[in-house]
């Protein structure tokens, strides 16, 4: 009956704090009085795009938490935001938002993965920021991403702590130089792409769908649209008990079903769609042919009567009812009720009317769980809500199905199947990269496919560290350079002049350098003996080498790289009379033709690109992150001759 069950939930969480800039006037005594009262505050300020919002597991929510060792008292909040990373880029925004309305906060945010906001910029962060030495350096202040720099030289800024600063510390350097601590714009700039677009952006992340339902759960959602995510969660993360409770439905009975028109983000939506899952026959929920036009409609209910059946299944219906007036008997919620209605939260409606009501039971639910947080004995479980609701709230199976007649449109969800040219484009999207423009006609034939080479010599020219090797940005952006001469200098000064080379000794440049970065020694400073020494072996080296060439030239590793001599056209006589003289005097006097390097480098490339097939693969990759974008591959051999 049951297939691709999961049991693992996933316990992805971001924390954030809210601290008030130092003041040493300040009263420490009144220090809990200010902070619970910026609570209300904040709360009661962006109630009209928090009571609306569905979320994934857990809502928006501060709470004073009072000061331990030598971090001071402060607002604090933690949500599980579960599959749903817009949970997490949402709260980000309203992190931001705080403390650009309130300018005497300082905000810090993180997740599992620690300092996600540079994760996010790692792309433009300074060189010397890293994990080890990023605690409490990054922060929202006046609506800004700041990160607190460290000092280039001890001693050089006063200001600047020479370790990772504490909270107090990292606090008064934001209040006393926020420009200096500010982040660059290309990390801001990431950070608030992301964001970009909020609160409009909420309406877009949402899904509309017709669900074929008992009409208890259509009355409950109609007073808490919220509760969807948890019957969604319920179902999605269900398990072989909870498919007891489903096995004769108590609660929600399916003769009661009535088609009804529910409102899912994106990710419940898909979580709800994509499981496969056949109801028990004794259930009594039975499902169309696939062929039938409401076969969704009918699924999506049976799927979603499960999960609510199972929050109810999981407390007793004979729970207490001191639960239910922990609201209104709270000091906190007449403040609260009357910051609203200043807010514009009831957008003008009659007080007792209908919507009114509808809105001020959100705001209530909304109250208890993000800003009274009472504790975990006392709190509410989604099922012990439904209960309630069902038992206090009055509804007509008669009225309801007059409204069945009376339905919005569901929407379209061709999102869930997206082409490979639409998920490209979305994840270049979302790692923030413009879309590239198609090459013209005229752009193909005139591609300089030296510009392959060139990028990938710039790119072995960089010195990587034992944390890899660093691609370039756009050349625009990043321009490399590379002075052949200066490199050549640097090494003629520790090891003297060298003699003339054959152009088949381009590799010994290269033993140098890794002899040089591996070793890390100052030869100038050594004595006159090891110096002998180290050229002995610098020379012996050279010797293998050419040695190993020798060989390689008589195989068909040798024969299968294009030479200059072969580039040149030369006439085939010559070179075969010059391959059989070689293999008659031997290795020792065989002539070695320099090969050229930038052709085969070119022609490689290209027939790895060539056999990818207009897929991803490892030369497209490589190439557009060094920026460099081919033009469609039109012919069945790749044409390295161009080159």
């Amino acid at each position: 009956m049951e297939e691709n069950m999961k049991l693992v939930t996933l316990e992805d969480t971001v924390e954030y704090h809210l601290f008030l800039i130092p003041d040493e006037s300040r009263d420490p005594e009144k220090q809990k009085e200010i902070l619970q009262k910026y609570i209300e505050r904040i709360m009661t300020l962006f109630a009209p795009i928090l009571v609306p919002y569905i979320w994934q597991n857990q809502p928006f929510n501060l709470k004073y938490k009072p000061g331990k060792g030598s971090v001071p008292a402060h607002l604090y909040g933690v949500t599980k935001f579960g599959d749903n990373i817009e949970d997490e880029w949402f709260i980000v925004y309203v992190i931001k938002e705080i403390t650009k309305e309130f300018p005497e906060l300082i905000a810090r945010i993180e997740d599992n993965d620690g300092q996600f906001l540079l994760i996010e910029a790692a792309d433009f962060l300074p060189k010397w920021l890293d994990p080890d030495n990023s605690v409490n350096r990054v922060f929202f202040h006046q609506g800004e991403l700041c990160i607190i720099p460290a000092p280039r030289k001890p001693e050089a800024e006063s200001w600047l702590p020479t370790t990772p600063p504490t909270i107090p510390q990292a606090l008064t350097i934001i209040s006393a130089h926020p420009e200096k601590v500010l982040a660059s714009e290309l990390v801001r700039a990431s950070v608030n792409r992301r964001i970009k677009g909020y609160p409009e952006k909420i309406q877009a992340s949402l899904h509309r769908a017709h669900c074929f339902l008992p009409a208890g759960i259509v009355a409950v959602l109609k007073q808490q649209p919220r509760l969807v995510a948890a019957a969604v969660q319920a179902f999605y993360l269900r398990d072989p008990i909870d498919l007891r409770a489903c096995r004769i439905f108590k609660t929600f009975l399916p003769e009661t079903r009535i088609m009804t028109l529910v409102t899912f983000t994106k990710c419940l939506y898909a979580q709800l769609v994509q499981q496969r899952f056949v109801p028990d026959r004794r259930s009594g929920y039975e499902l169309p042919p696939p062929s039938h036009p409401q076969y969704r409609a009918h699924e999506l209910g049976m799927k979603l009567a499960h999960g609510f059946e199972i929050l109810c299944s999981k407390c007793s219906p004979h729970f207490s009812d001191s639960k239910k007036s922990l609201v209104t008997n709270s000091p906190l919620w007449a403040s609260f009720l009357e910051s609203l209605k200043k807010n514009d939260y009831f957008k003008g409606l009659i007080e007792g009317s209908a919507q009114y009501q509808k809105r001020l039971e959100m705001a209530k639910n909304y109250f208890q769980l993000s800003v009274n947080r009472p504790e975990s004995s006392l709190a509410m479980s989604p099922g012990e809500e439904i209960l309630t609701m069902l038992q206090t709230i009055p509804f007509d199976i008669e009225e309801l199905k007059k409204e069945e007649t009376n339905l919005h449109p569901e929407d379209d969800d061709r999102w869930l199947d997206l082409s490979p040219d639409q998920l490209e484009q979305l994840l270049q999207e979302a790692a923030g990269k413009k879309e590239s423009q198609p090459i013209s006609k005229k752009e193909e034939q005139d591609y300089d496919l030296t510009q392959v080479s060139e990028s990938m010599k710039a790119f072995i020219s960089k010195v990587s560290t034992h944390k890899g090797a660093e691609l370039p940005q756009e050349p625009s952006e990043a321009p490399i350079t590379f002075d052949a001469d200066s490199f050549l200098n640097y090494f003629d000064k520790i090891l003297g002049p060298r003699p003339h080379e054959s152009d088949s000794d381009d590799l010994d440049e290269e033993d140098f350098e890794c002899l040089d970065s591996d070793d890390d020694v100052d030869l100038e400073t050594q004595e006159a003996g090891e110096e002998v020494s180290l050229k002995g072996t610098l020379d012996n080296l050279k010797s293998y080498m050419a040695q190993m060439d020798q060989e390689l030239a008589h195989t068909n590793i040798g024969k299968s790289f294009t030479t200059r001599k072969q580039l040149n056209k030369e006439p085939p006589s010559q070179t075969a009379s010059n391959n059989s003289d070689e293999e008659d005097s031997g290795a020792g006097d065989s002539v070695m033709e320099p090969v050229d390097i930038d052709l085969n480098l070119v022609s490689n490339i290209l027939e790895s690109y060539s056999s990818q097939a207009g897929l991803a693969g490892p030369a497209s990759n490589l190439l557009q992150s060094m920026g460099v974008q081919l033009p469609d591959n039109s012919d069945h051999e790749p044409q390295a001759s161009q080159a």
